[in-house]
């Protein structure tokens, strides 16, 4: 979606500019990852340890939400949400 935006764009400094921040946004969090990783040893351990129990959480999340995808109940949760907390809205 970013690049047909900016290919879209009218000004190449602008797309040019679309792009670099939506790079530098892709990217931080693996400099932020290398730039800590000593620190980092705790939280691996941690979560090595309760590997197991973090896949099968995870897959039963990924299941819920495709059925939920499947059956339209994702978009009336999207309207419930946006309805409760209308700030969600300025988010996106």
């Amino acid at each position: 979606m970013i690049l047909s935006l900016a290919a879209q764009d009218a000004s190449l400094a602008r797309g040019t500019g679309l792009l670099a921040i939506y790079a530098f946004g892709l990217g931080l969090p693996f400099l932020l990852v290398a730039a800590f990783f000593p620190r980092l040893t705790g939280l691996m351990a941690f979560l090595k340890r309760h590997m197991e129990r973090i896949e099968r959480i995870m897959g039963l999340l990924l299941w819920t939400i495709g059925l939920l995808m499947l059956t339209g109940g994702f978009s009336q949760f999207s309207y419930w949400l946006l309805e409760t907390f209308p700030g969600l809205a300025q988010l996106g």
